[in-house]
This record gives C-alpha cells, sequence and structure tokens, in this order.
C-alpha cells in the first residue's frame, strides 16, 4: 500500500482542532480491525476463564488486551499510511492548562449528571463490576482500569481519531455530538440500553469533547474523563463495602 501524503508537522497541530488528514476508509480499517481485536480478546477470556485466575484478573487482562489493539490499529493507520507522528496527530500535546483543574471539571461534572438523572429517573444499573470488588488487589486493578488506562484509551479513540474526522466531515457542533453519541452507544450495553443512563454517558463525551476541540488538545478530555471516572468509583466503593 502506497503511503499517503501527509502535511507538515505544523499544518497537523492546526488541522488537529478542526480537521483530520486521515478518511473515512482509514476509519472503515479502524473498525475492521476493532471487531478483529474483540474477537481475540474474546478468545483469551475463554482461556482465562479454565483457569485459576480471579476474576477481576481476568478482566483487567481482557480490557487491556483489547485497548493494546485498538490502539495499536490506530497507530499502524497512522504511522503506515502517512508516516505522521502518532500522538501529535491524535492531539496529545502539553500546554493544555493545569491537569488536576480539568480533573476536577470531570468530578464537577459527575455530579451535576447525577443530578439531571434523579430528575430524568434514571434506574440504578449494577456494574459489571460489582461483584468482583473482593480484596484490596482486585481493588487496586479495577480502579487502575476504570480511572486511568480506559479514559485514556477511549478518548484516544473518540476524541483523538473520530471526532477530528466527523467535525472535518459534518461540521464543528455535529462532529462533536456524534462522537458523543457513539461514546455513549457503546456503554450502553453494561447500562442495559437503558436511555437515561445512555443519554448520561453521551452527555459526558460531548464535553470531553468541547474540551478537545477547545484547547486543540485529547489530554484535557481525558483529564476531564478521568476525574469523571473517578469520582464514581470511589462513592461506589463508600455505598458498596
Amino acid at each position: 500500500m502506497m503511503p499517503q501524503p501527509v502535511p507538515e508537522d505544523n499544518a497537523i497541530i492546526e488541522s488537529s482542532r478542526i480537521d483530520a488528514f486521515w478518511s473515512w476508509v482509514d476509519a472503515a480499517i479502524f473498525v475492521s480491525f476493532m471487531f478483529l481485536s474483540f474477537v481475540v480478546t474474546g478468545g483469551i477470556l475463554m482461556a482465562l476463564q479454565k483457569m485459576p485466575v480471579p476474576l477481576a484478573t481476568q478482566l483487567v487482562v481482557a480490557q487491556s488486551v483489547l485497548y493494546v489493539l485498538v490502539i495499536g490499529a490506530l497507530y499502524l493507520i497512522i504511522v503506515t499510511r502517512y508516516h505522521a507522528p502518532f500522538w501529535e496527530a491524535m492531539g496529545y500535546r502539553r500546554g493544555t492548562g493545569f491537569w488536576p483543574a480539568w480533573a476536577a471539571g470531570g468530578v464537577v461534572l459527575a455530579v451535576l449528571l447525577a443530578v439531571l438523572g434523579a430528575v430524568i429517573r434514571a434506574p440504578n444499573i449494577p456494574l459489571p463490576f460489582e461483584n468482583l470488588l473482593r480484596g484490596p488487589v482486585a481493588i487496586v486493578s479495577l480502579g487502575f482500569l476504570v480511572v486511568l488506562l480506559g479514559p485514556f484509551c477511549e478518548e484516544l479513540v473518540f476524541r483523538g481519531f473520530l471526532m477530528p474526522l466527523f467535525m472535518r466531515s459534518l461540521g464543528v457542533l455535529p462532529g462533536i455530538l456524534l462522537a458523543g453519541a457513539l461514546f455513549g452507544g457503546m456503554h450502553a450495553p453494561e447500562y442495559r440500553y437503558h436511555w437515561q443512563q445512555v443519554t448520561l454517558v453521551a452527555t459526558a463525551g460531548v464535553v470531553f469533547g468541547w474540551a478537545r476541540y477547545r484547547t486543540r488538545s485529547t489530554f484535557p478530555a481525558m483529564a476531564m474523563h478521568a476525574g469523571f471516572n473517578f469520582i464514581q468509583f470511589v462513592l461506589f466503593l463508600a455505598f458498596h463495602n
């Protein structure tokens, strides 16, 4: 496959706020790799279930492998097809503010959405990992997955790769909204497809998208996402232990 032309590094940085130099063909390639990653991860999880491995460890290992495969697919698309710097293309840059402030913004967002959830009567859905939080090792490993690894990888995909492509094709606001809607849809199975919960998660995704657009960087979105998940995880531990 012939390498695709890529703009100069400065042009990549400037375009990352509104534009993307990758294409819908690249998005289709990524989706194909993603499905393949789910198949591979499913096979690994089935193998782990036949071993004397704690359920929490099984989940953390399988989810981590999935994230590595998905991000690896993105890396191959950007670097192999375009010979472009991966992290710059995905919008990970310094100089976008004090990260604890963005994380605190995620905490505030979680509180506001909790209030909104009460208003729209969002049902209390048991989370998939509730029965796995037994012992400090499980809590620490699942906390790392939920608070750090998950937000980092998910923001890389949704706000680093997909949203710039959506904004280039559909416009800024539709692009941010579409990325947020897909983000909510991805979490729909764990909330049993209740529209209230999916709407709340999609709204959080839209706010993360605004942070990414406003700062030209994916890092604030990741910090907000981490803060959002952190307060939810801490409150869950406080009320279920």
